[in-house]
């Protein structure tokens, strides 16, 4: 098994919309939406125009799958811009032990134990989103991604201009 987690800041390889999606748990239409506002922006390579691919690094699809979990909590759009802000600028060995805390209202970034008990000894409900377990969440999706069989690229069209050119 690959550690995925050992490029995170230096993308040298690109998934797919389709997976980046898939992994993360969000449609299409959603990674595209979040990509055109740059919510969270591809960083391998981002689309140039029409027929050009967006490829997203692993760093992007953990982004693009804690920001759905944030969603799925009722969270404002507007305070996960600040958390996915507060994240770009974490640096890479800080995500693993990092956990995300909301009140409901704004969410915190919490680098350590004290943080957290702080946070939940203000007498507030608060829920946590440990960064490390959805970071190997998206490294076995993608691992299992990887050990799927190979679907055939070529399409029906594709195909049959083939035989015709043998």
């Amino acid at each position: 098994m690959t550690d995925m987690t050992q490029n995170l800041g230096a993308p040298t390889e690109g998934y797919r919309g389709t997976i980046a999606g898939n992994a993360a748990g969000i449609s299409y239409r959603q990674l595209d939406y979040w990509a055109r506002t740059e919510l969270v922006a591809p960083t391998v390579q981002n689309a140039t125009g029409s027929g050009s691919q967006r490829l997203y690094s692993f760093r992007d699809i953990l982004m693009l799958k804690l920001v759905k979990r944030l969603l799925d909590t009722g969270i404002s759009l507007q305070q996960i811009r600040i958390a996915v802000d507060q994240l770009r600028s974490a640096g890479v060995d800080d995500l693993t032990g990092t956990t995300l805390m909301s009140d409901g209202a704004s969410v915190y970034l919490c680098t350590s134990s004290d943080q957290v008990i702080d946070l939940v000894n203000r007498g507030q409900g608060v829920f946590g989103i440990a960064v490390g377990a959805v970071l190997r969440e998206v490294e076995t999706t993608l691992i299992e991604f990887d050990a799927a069989p190979a679907v055939s690229t070529l399409d029906e069209l594709a195909a049959k201009r083939a035989s015709r050119a043998s």
